[in-house]
C-alpha cells in the first residue's frame, strides 16, 4: 500500500511521536522513510546558550528519526532544506513520489493559531496524498 513514507520533523516530542507512527508503517509495509527538516526562511535564529543554529537543530532531528528507522531496519533517507515549511514538505513529497505523510500537530489554538498558522493544517490542504496528522499525547500537553 505505502511504499514511500514521509515524515517531517522539528525534533519536538510531537514530532517524534509521529516518527514513531511512520517508522511502525514503514516497516510494516515495508517502505522507505523520507525525514525532512525544513529550516523556516520567515524564522532565522541561533540559540545563544548552546551556540546551535537552525541547520544544527535539523541535524539532530534527521538523526533521530533515522536511527529510529535503522533499528526497525526500515530503509530512510534524511535531508534538510529552507524554505517555508508546508509548502517545502508538499514539494518534496511530490519529488520523492511519496504515497503518505506523517506529521505530528503542536495543538495550537487561538491567537498562536492565527499568527502562526498550522503547517499540519496547511499540508493537508495542500497535498495530493494522504496525510496522516498525529496528536500530541496526552502527558505531551
Amino acid at each position: 500500500m505505502f511504499d514511500h513514507i514521509l515524515v517531517p520533523t522539528d525534533g519536538s516530542t510531537h514530532a517524534e511521536r509521529a516518527a514513531e507512527y511512520a517508522v511502525d508503517l514503514a516497516s510494516t509495509y515495508g517502505a522507505a522513510l523520507h525525514v525532512l527538516y525544513v529550516v523556516d526562511v520567515r524564522v532565522t535564529h541561533t540559540d545563544s546558550a548552546s551556540g546551535d543554529d537552525e541547520e544544527t537543530r535539523g541535524e539532530g532531528a534527521v538523526s533521530s528519526v533515522a536511527d529510529l528507522a535503522a533499528a526497525r531496519d526500515v530503509p530512510v533517507e534524511t535531508e534538510i532544506r529552507v524554505g517555508l515549511p508546508a509548502e517545502t514538505i508538499v514539494d518534496y513529497g511530490k519529488e520523492r513520489n511519496v504515497d503518505l505523510v506523517v506529521m505530528g500537530t503542536h495543538g495550537t489554538s487561538g491567537l498562536e493559531r492565527y499568527l502562526v498558522g498550522s503547517v499540519a493544517e496547511r499540508v493537508v490542504r495542500l497535498s495530493d496524498v494522504p496525510v496522516m496528522c498525529v496528536p500530541p499525547a496526552l502527558d505531551d500537553e
